[in-house]
């Protein structure tokens, strides 16, 4: 079983059990000073937290992950360029790219193609996959036709895909990424933080379980699910 608990915006907290079988706390996209965010960097302070998995290096996704590694001894993974950055700023890191999956013994984390900018190196979303657990977070991005060789591929339970246009997918193109993906169970992600980026999840919700009947899960900040 797995807990996905959403802080607002991209920030997800994942905890799952590893291929090794000892439970795993990951952090995704850690911007805790996002405004909907009911968390701070110093609540994550002497907890466990094995890895922080950052998709791209703008401000809300690079966010707070220097902060909370170096509060958490986390190891913050992501492409090679901003596991750079995160070492020159004294925490540990792993760098990879858009490939097979990382060398790490613990979690199997595949970083994904996104369609997207950054400056330090190119954007990714990212699949995390435990012993009973497999979940893809989208990142920021628009939609694009590789989705389907990510569910081919990789086979996620759960994922977690931006709505709120503007800088990455609408409803409209994330409903039809939930087609080509084929998870069982999708929660909205990247919306409602600005006004640009205003979207209805239950709009999206509708759509999605009236059209494919994957179950989709409207999160607020601080709340979580279990899967299954």
């Amino acid at each position: 079983m797995g807990v996905i608990r959403y802080y607002g915006h991209s920030f997800f907290e994942v905890v799952l059990t590893g291929l090794d079988g000892k439970e795993k706390t990951i952090l995704i996209d850690p911007w805790a000073g996002n405004p909907l965010s009911p968390v701070k960097p110093r609540d994550f302070k002497d907890r466990k937290v094995d890895y922080i998995i950052v998709t791209h290096d703008h401000g809300d996704h690079l966010g707070d992950a220097i902060e909370i590694a170096r509060l958490t001894s986390g190891v913050i993974v992501g492409v090679y360029e901003i596991a750079l950055y995160a070492e020159e700023h004294g925490v540990k890191a792993i760098g990879g790219n858009i490939g097979g999956a990382l060398k790490i013994p613990d979690l199997e984390i595949i970083l994904t193609p996104a369609t997207h900018s950054s400056s330090r190196g190119v954007p990714v979303g990212v699949v995390v996959r435990g012993r009973d657990l497999s979940i893809y977070h989208a990142g920021d991005t628009g939609l694009f036709s590789e989705m389907e060789l990510i569910g081919e591929l990789y086979s996620p339970d759960v994922a977690l895909l931006p709505i709120g246009g503007h800088f990455t997918m609408g409803i409209r193109e994330a409903v039809k990424a939930v087609e080509l993906l084929g998870p069982k169970l999708v929660i909205p992600m990247h919306y409602n933080t600005f006004p640009v980026i205003q979207a209805d999840p239950f709009e999206f919700k509708k759509l999605v379980e009236e059209k494919y009947g994957v179950r989709v899960v409207v999160l607020n900040p601080g709340e979580s699910i279990s899967y299954p």
